[in-house]
């Protein structure tokens, strides 16, 4: 120990304050450990400071001006001004209330936090310094330690977030005015929920993308939908096309492409977006020193019940991998909390939902009709298609469809992919249906609200027992 460090002990230590370390932080308090939690910039991670709540915000405020804009058929006439700056000291707000609520929970749950980066000594220690000249190092000695450093943007060869005019999903987010034009490079989730809400803000959006499609881990289907809609608001996509590099034009950039012809194209914006993924958090808690290795994709392997190699030290959220989702990462931050407990608990991954916040909006969970195909069983699927919705239609959004796969043995529900106004509220439902076996009847046979989207969910289990009343049976 340094002379003048400041020493503590505690039962258990969570490093990082996102969706899953304080969400394990408040739970292992609430089971009697002794708990300290480190965060070394702000409470509430990625998600609630740079990623999902000021997306969704942004996502929202777009929504609004679009709608209003574009309500012609529904006789009303608009032409909304948006002012950006104050769009953003809205979100912020959302924020500040939010990330000021998990500070309190964390303390009312009597969970002891400290700021700093946390490195680990060994098995049973870490130091914690402490942001700031002058502010010194503190040693904590620890019994278990849960590790929840998420994820940051993953940077590509030429693009690097360092330069203005390359801009990460979190500083794109922090913009004070709506872009006349812009370049994406990436179609996955984050690209297609930026691109879209920029479209409705009125900027030119060009993708690049070096696979052949949008979202590539959703059916064919879906992606479909999605890509049409983001067209017809203007979004313009190139497929087939790595970017490979940058540079200054004027008051914007140039970005240049290449696919694997060796074909050359440039695409001009007043700035160039990454959107390729996220990489986890690992080089600053000196994993070496407790013989823990991450894989070669650098995320730290886990069990069921979020342990590492290591006995004493859990993973959870995006540090672990797939899922990296905010809700994930607070199940397993449960999960781990309650392990390092003593209580008998693991994690269902067939039960998360995922869901893209595009137009309309992706919702899925569980398995897909190949999917439950090539784990042996014999499925089947039932479909409502939003056009025949009173309640979508009623909303002059009718693109989309609910579908549920089950067993057709047992009609157990196994999975369902949504598309749709809302498909990320209504897939809950079906995420319910997985985590407790119900069967196709279980569903069909719930007396829903009319007229509802949710509606769409017992059409579609109907629909796979044959019973479907207000669309055809397959």
């Amino acid at each position: 120990m340094v002379m003048g460090d400041i020493a503590t002990a505690t039962d258990l230590l969570v490093i990082g304050a996102g969706p899953g370390g304080y969400v394990a932080a408040i739970r292992g308090a609430q089971l009697g450990l002794d708990t300290t939690l480190v965060e070394k910039d702000a409470y509430g991670g990625t998600c609630l400071n740079r990623g999902c709540i000021p997306s969704k915000a942004f996502i929202h405020g777009a929504d609004v001006a679009h709608e209003a804009a574009n309500a012609e058929e529904l006789g009303i006439h608009a032409d909304p001004a948006v002012d950006m700056r104050q769009m953003q000291e809205w979100k912020s707000g959302v924020v500040d209330q939010l990330t000021s609520g998990v500070e309190k929970l964390c303390k009312a749950n009597g969970v002891a936090l400290l700021e700093g980066t946390a490195a680990f000594e060994d098995e049973h220690t870490a130091r914690i310094a402490h942001g700031g000249e002058g502010q010194g190092m503190e040693t904590v000695e620890f019994d278990q330690a849960i590790i929840a450093t998420g994820s940051r943007p993953l940077q590509i060869p030429g693009f690097d977030f360092d330069d203005d005019p390359v801009l990460s999903s979190a500083e794109l987010l922090q913009m004070e005015s709506v872009p006349d034009s812009l370049v994406v490079v990436g179609a996955g989730y984050i690209g297609m929920e930026l691109s879209t809400m920029l479209a409705k803000l009125g900027t030119d959006v060009t993708v690049v993308e070096m696979l052949d499609d949008v979202l590539p881990m959703y059916e064919d289907d879906i992606k479909r939908i999605v890509r049409s809609r983001a067209e017809d608001l203007g979004v313009e996509f190139h497929f087939g096309e790595g970017a490979t590099g940058w540079e200054e034009a004027g008051d914007g950039v140039v970005v240049s492409t290449e696919t694997e012809d060796g074909e050359v194209s440039e695409y001009a914006g007043d700035a160039v977006l990454v959107a390729v993924g996220r990489q986890p958090v690992t080089d600053t808690l000196e994993l070496e020193s407790i013989g823990l290795e991450p894989n070669e994709n650098g995320f730290i392997e886990t069990d069921d019940r979020a342990r590492t190699d290591v006995e004493n030290v859990f993973a959870i959220g995006d540090v672990a991998g797939e899922p990296m989702l905010a809700h994930a990462a607070s199940a397993e931050g449960i999960v781990a909390a309650e392990v390092a407990a003593g209580e008998p608990d693991a994690l269902d991954q067939q039960a998360i939902p995922a869901a893209v916040f595009t137009d309309p909006e992706i919702a899925t969970v569980g398995l897909t009709e190949a999917e439950a195909e090539a784990e042996g069983f014999e499925p089947v699927v039932g479909e409502m298609p939003l056009r025949a919705s009173g309640r979508a239609l009623s909303m002059n959004e009718s693109e989309g469809f609910v579908r549920v796969v089950a067993d057709e043995a047992s009609g157990i529900v196994l999975g369902g992919q949504l598309v749709g106004p809302n498909a990320s509220e209504l897939v809950a439902e079906v995420a319910l249906a997985v985590e407790m076996s119900a069967t196709l009847e279980d569903v069909a046979g719930t007396v829903h609200t009319h007229p509802t989207l949710a509606e769409a969910v017992m059409e579609a289990a109907e629909n796979a027992q044959g019973q479907a009343i207000h669309t055809l049976n397959r």
